[in-house]
Parts: structure tokens; sequence; C-alpha cells
């Protein structure tokens, strides 16, 4: 069965579902890690911490605390690529052996289809995985990057130290980055599960998916917490 033969099992409403969530996807990222001035978002709020933590950091004594908080950060990050890999290897075994799938979709009552539309379905979704477990891999060695520069500062609060601290708050936030990139990879993953039950439901989940996002980034109590200003 061609591609053009395979598209016509999909309805306009599926195309609009799906670039609905993929423009959701693209412009979340933007709108968190390039937010107004006047209302940053929590992830723009936790860089300047990381910076104002390497800097004092390095006047720490001993620097063995500082390390193993960025060690249990790397393990997070090794924890969620293990899961997304794991996540990764059941879908695919999905694809091509939908039997589960079509007979759960019999008993909800689904649309009859055929079985390359729920192979379609369960690829998009594991492209938001695959992309998620690439960030976290990547997080993970940045992690890996900024203790071997933690360690390379010197233990004398001069010139090159500071300068060792603001390179490793650089890697730090970069790491930081990737990591909450894939957070909201799996996030985008679990809302695009939802086009198993319709195009309907995809755009269902993906408001919900951006509202929860947005949220946590915006509305959250935490970032009111980080916003509170040290008293002077």
């Amino acid at each position: 069965m061609d591609l053009i033969s395979r598209l016509q099992f999909f309805s306009p409403l599926d195309a609009v579902a799906v670039v609905a969530i993929l423009i959701a996807w693209f412009a979340v990222a933007y709108v968190i890690e390039h937010p107004a001035a006047h209302r940053v978002s929590t992830a723009v709020l936790m860089e300047k911490y990381r910076v104002s933590w390497m800097e004092h950091y390095i006047t720490r004594s001993p620097r063995v605390f500082d390390s193993m908080v960025m060690g249990n950060l790397r393990q997070g990050a090794s924890f969620f690529a293990s899961t997304c890999l794991i996540a990764v290897g059941g879908g695919l075994a999905l694809v091509g052996n939908t039997d589960q799938l079509l007979g759960l979709a019999e008993d909800l009552s689904l649309e009859n289809a055929p079985a390359v539309i729920w192979d379609v379905k369960i690829v998009f979704m594991l492209l938001f995985l695959a992309n998620g477990l690439f960030k976290f891999i990547w997080s993970y060695r940045l992690f890996g990057y900024c203790l071997i520069v933690m360690g390379a500062a010197p233990n004398d609060e001069g010139e090159m130290a500071y300068h060792r601290a603001h390179q490793a708050a650089g890697i730090a936030n970069s790491a930081a980055r990737s990591f909450n990139r894939g957070l909201r990879a799996v996030y985008f993953a679990l809302g695009a599960a939802a086009w198993l039950l319709g195009p309907v439901a995809l755009l269902v989940a993906t408001a919900i998916v951006i509202s929860i996002l947005l949220r946590r980034e915006f509305a959250s109590k935490s970032r009111l917490v980080l916003l509170n200003k040290a008293p002077e």
C-alpha cells in the first residue's frame, strides 16, 4: 500500500489536529524559553539561580555538596532517558502488531479502522518520545561536562575561579534546557496518544497539555517563591 493510499484513511480533521499539536510544541517551547521581560518563566528564573549557585560554590569548602547535587541532576536525566528508551521499544513492538489495539477499539466502539492507521498514530507518538530521549541523553552528557568544569575551578577565589564558575553555570543552564525540552516532549507524547481515540481527542489533549505547561511556567506557586526577593 503506497503513501497516497494510506492517506485516504485520514480525514482533514486528522491533519488539522496533527498540525495543531506540532505548532503547539514549538510555540510553547518558544514562549517558555523567550518570555516577555515583564513576565519571565520559571525556567528562565532558574537560570539566574544556577549562575548564583556557581558563584557561591567556589567560596564553599569543601565543595562535595555541590558535586553531589549536580550528580543527582545527572541521575535524573539518566532516569528519564531510560524511561523514554523503554517506552520507544514498547511502542515499536506494537507497530505492525496492532491486534490488541484493534480489539480495544472494538470494545470502546471506536471506528473500525485498518491496522495502518494505528501504526501511523503510534509512530507519531513515538516521534515525541524519541525526541525526548535525545534531549535527555544530551542533558546527561552536559551535566557531566559541568561536573568536570566545576572540578577544574581552582581552590582560591581568584579571577580564574569565577571564570570557571560562569562556565559551569552556562553548561548547567544548557543541560537544564535540554532536560526541560525532553520533559515537554514527554508531555506532548502523552497528548499525541489521545489520537488513538480520534482527532477531536487529540485537539482536546493538545489544549490540556498547553494549559498545564504554561500554568506551571507562568502561574505556579513555585514561580512566586522564586520571584520573592531577598530582604536587603
